[in-house]
């Protein structure tokens, strides 16, 4: 059953196009690829999603709420969180301390914390999703010290915070080593089972896409182009002229 349903969802940039009529569904526990040459429109996708931009026309449904029209941190408490192309964390705080910013934000709405030693609430929380998403030996260590593999998983954890129905992962493994791409995807696809995450992630690099997706949509121009299982979207004829530079 679809958690995010996209229907027609259009948002132009004067004259431009940037989104034409895209519609698309994700499961609970499945994870999707958004692939599409600079320009297809991915990062106006995302940024509709979650808040950031209002679409010109179209429906987004969460679990059958609307998400049209909300502030970026009602559309997080209804369940989307995100990644982002470069992560999002804050240097000269602990990747616990990152961990419990999340925590807090989501469990304290009210913001009394912050009239308290934050430092104190969800410790024992905050340890949990690191070891969840591979970086417990880290907890203590200023995410401006961090390898880069390992501050995306402090991110993760992050998001993962938040406790979303949907996982927003924006170039998820730019500029990270080859070895760490893959160990970051397979967790990805390993929290997408076991927490029934539905997954949406953008990515340029083919090997990641086809070796993780269970389904590939593939945007140009605003349009969908091609949707399916990864071996049939790769074969695509119109996909390969217009992304993988097939003749």
């Amino acid at each position: 059953m679809a958690i995010l349903r996209v229907r027609d969802l259009a948002k132009a940039y004067g004259g431009v196009k940037a989104l034409a009529g895209v519609s698309l569904d994700v499961a609970a526990g499945e994870i999707v690829a958004l692939i599409g040459p600079n320009g297809a429109g991915k990062t106006t996708f995302f940024n509709v999603l979650n808040g950031q931009l209002a679409p010109d026309s179209g429906e987004v449904l969460l679990d059958g709420a609307s998400l049209v029209g909300r502030a970026p941190h009602r559309v997080a408490r209804l369940g989307v969180g995100r990644t982002f192309q470069v992560a999002a964390t804050f240097g000269s705080m602990t990747a616990r301390e990152n961990v419990q910013v999340a925590l807090l934000q989501y469990y304290e709405r009210t913001g009394s914390w912050l009239y308290e030693n934050a430092a104190r609430l969800y410790l024992e929380y905050a340890d949990k999703i690191l070891a969840l998403v591979g970086v417990a030996g880290h907890a203590d260590a200023a995410c401006a010290s961090l390898a880069y593999g390992e501050l995306k998983r402090v991110e993760l954890g992050m998001a993962l915070a938040q406790r979303p129905r949907l996982l927003l992962m924006d170039e998820p493994t730019a500029g990270m080593a080859p070895e760490e791409r893959g160990a970051l995807m397979t967790l990805a696809a390993e929290l997408a089972r076991s927490e029934n995450i539905a997954v949406l992630f953008t990515e340029h690099d083919m090997d990641v896409v086809f070796g993780f997706a269970q389904r590939v949509v593939a945007l140009h121009l605003g349009e969908v182009i091609a949707e399916g299982p990864p071996d049939l979207v790769r074969s695509n004829p119109r996909l390969r002229e217009v992304y993988l530079g097939d003749a």
